[in-house]
């Protein structure tokens, strides 16, 4: 593990970085296995290039896409009783490294010790922790280059704190469901008995409401579906024609899932990294699953992981909600 103080402006000084040097992805093999599946599957955390990652932060801000400023609305409602759970002074974990408004307004209400982003990328990471620290002052952060959906260690113990984790956007729903009952059961193991998870979750909700968001009218979504195969052929040296495919979002009611499909508009052959794969007309390549969930049934879920409920926040629609978890 390497771990040190970053240099340059004042606020990087501030920033104490810890790097648990996280497996690389590999991207080439991933890509190929999952292109040679009966059912063609692509993996979301292949979608944030560059433009990946602009074009998400614009489906963030479009009217369609109700999860993002929903969250914040409860965030910004709720943050004084969401922080009387948490427990002022504490040592919060944030699972993903946010420089939005989500993280700065709970950090306005909780005013924690110590402050912990955890994060894949490490530039990202290392911009929105010197960000934050620049907002904070007083802060003391530590962020912490991590794969947070594998077990990782903390760099740094406070036991004189409380320990707290922030995971937000409905992110756990981009999980299969006992893939995510797993993740929450290794934050429950970091957190320890009586640690809270804060963590915002998407609810079941009218179906065209549902697809309209992840469809919106702009074609922003479609765009950043499309830039998946747009990197493929960058980087892995293959011959997709983003031409022949067309971006399509359906809710699996049977499932509770939204499902994102590249759907390949004629019959083709496509080159990556040396292989040839066929596509029928019609085919599909499946790329991302956002799951819903009723309250009971994230409870559930919860329960499986080891944390029980404390307490929900929602909006005054039921689109989204917010829990506080305990664990142990």
């Amino acid at each position: 593990m390497q771990s040190q103080t970053t240099t340059g402006t004042a606020a990087a000084r501030r920033v104490h970085f810890h790097d648990l040097h996280p497996a690389p992805a590999d991207m080439r093999a991933e890509v190929l296995a999952g292109l040679a599946l009966p059912q063609k599957r692509l993996s979301p955390k292949f979608f944030y290039d560059a433009d990946g990652s602009r074009l998400f932060d614009a489906i963030c801000a479009l009217p369609e896409y109700y999860p993002t400023r929903t969250e914040i609305g409860i965030l910004r409602r709720h943050g004084a009783e969401m922080a009387a759970r948490l427990g002022r002074e504490a040592l919060l974990i944030e699972l993903g490294s946010g420089s939005s408004v989500k993280i700065r307004t709970l950090l306005e209400a909780l005013r924690p010790a110590v402050y912990m982003p955890v994060d894949i990328s490490r530039e990202h990471l290392l911009q929105s922790a010197e960000a934050l620290a620049a907002a904070f002052p007083a802060l003391d952060v530590h962020a912490v280059c991590a794969d947070y959906s594998s077990a990782f260690v903390l760099p740094v113990d406070h036991h004189d704190h409380p320990r707290a984790a922030f995971f937000p956007g409905s992110s756990v729903g981009n999980f299969e469901p006992p893939a995510a009952a797993r993740l929450m059961a290794r934050v429950g193991q970091i957190l320890g008995p009586g640690g809270r998870l804060l963590i915002g979750v998407d609810l079941i909700k009218d179906v065209h409401r549902l697809e309209a968001a992840y469809n919106d009218a702009d074609g922003v979504t479609a765009a950043f579906n499309l830039n998946l195969l747009t990197r493929i052929n960058r980087e892995l040296g293959a011959d997709f024609d983003r031409d022949a495919f067309r971006h399509e979002a359906i809710f699996n009611a049977a499932l509770a899932r939204v499902e994102m499909h590249l759907i390949s508009t004629r019959a083709q052959r496509v080159t990556v990294a040396g292989e040839t794969f066929a596509f029928a007309e019609g085919e599909s390549i499946h790329t991302e699953c956002s799951y819903k969930y009723r309250i009971d049934g994230f409870h559930a879920l919860a329960a499986e992981a080891g944390f029980a409920a404390e307490q929900v926040w929602t909006d005054a629609d039921d689109l989204f909600s917010v829990h506080c978890l305990v664990y142990g």
